[in-house]
């Protein structure tokens, strides 16, 4: 695309979120690469497309420290999942502040740790939920996956059918939007919470609603602890990039 704006201009804009419109010949791709007609008129801000430009950089350049390679589509439909979140965040707070780098790889590539412990066509029930980290991004990059995603808040619950819809996830995920306690993990074979509200008080009551499915717990060295205090044969992974965030595993 012809240049629209020099140097300075842009990096005004940006800082000021100035909306700009512009009109091209050239084809219009869609966020995931699709051509969708010639000639377009597009209105964005440019503080939008550099957080989404700095999200896609942070992705590419920082995946290979969490053991994955995604493909262009694949970082094209977390970019869009990531934009979501941004767009209803200042209402619904379903992520701390951070920037696009930050959620790149503290939200998204450590959700995608799960990977590697869900065999192929796995069913997994994500509890507190809220933003819809873990289950999300794998969901995004594993096809295979079906998930439950328990979320006790209405607006948050709200958010995550609007999600998964957006994404073209609705027909491998469901939300529940009750309290754990009220409802039952089924036939998923497991259990994963990462962000749930007074974690270390509720599980005693999580590890008895989860029966003897597999644990995929994020957390401080405190919840692991309190896991192997519990008797479980727990397997804790550090967060590349990270000192203090683990991923526990349980092991039978």
């Amino acid at each position: 695309m012809a240049e629209l704006v020099d140097a300075q201009v842009s990096e005004a804009c940006c800082r000021k979120a100035v909306e700009v419109r512009f009109f091209s010949s050239a084809p219009l791709f869609d966020r995931r690469g699709l051509t969708v007609r010639e000639g377009f008129s597009v209105s964005l801000t440019y503080r939008q497309a550099n957080m989404r430009s700095e999200f896609l950089g942070s992705v590419e350049s920082q995946q290979t420290h969490f053991g994955v390679e995604l493909s262009s589509p694949q970082i094209n439909a977390l970019a869009d999942y990531f934009e979501l979140v941004q767009e209803h965040n200042p209402l619904l707070h379903l992520v701390g502040p951070c920037t696009p780098e930050e959620f790149a790889v503290r939200h998204i590539l450590e959700s995608l740790t799960l990977l590697s412990h869900l065999p192929a066509n796995s069913k997994f029930a994500d509890v507190g939920a809220g933003a819809g980290l873990p289950s999300i991004p794998c969901l995004i990059v594993r096809a295979d996956l079906h998930a439950t995603l328990v979320e006790s808040k209405e607006k948050k619950a709200t958010f995550l059918h609007k999600a998964l819809e957006d994404l073209g996830l609705a027909g491998r995920a469901e939300v529940v939007n009750r309290q754990f306690e009220e409802t039952s993990a089924d036939d998923a074979g497991f259990v994963t919470c990462r962000a749930l509200d007074k974690f270390l008080d509720k599980l005693p009551r999580l590890l008895k609603w989860s029966g003897d499915r597999g644990l995929l717990f994020f957390g401080g060295a405190g919840l692991g602890g309190e896991m192997q205090k519990r008797g479980l044969n727990v397997e804790a992974t550090l967060m590349p990039l990270s000192e203090r965030r683990f991923l526990f595993v349980t092991k039978k």
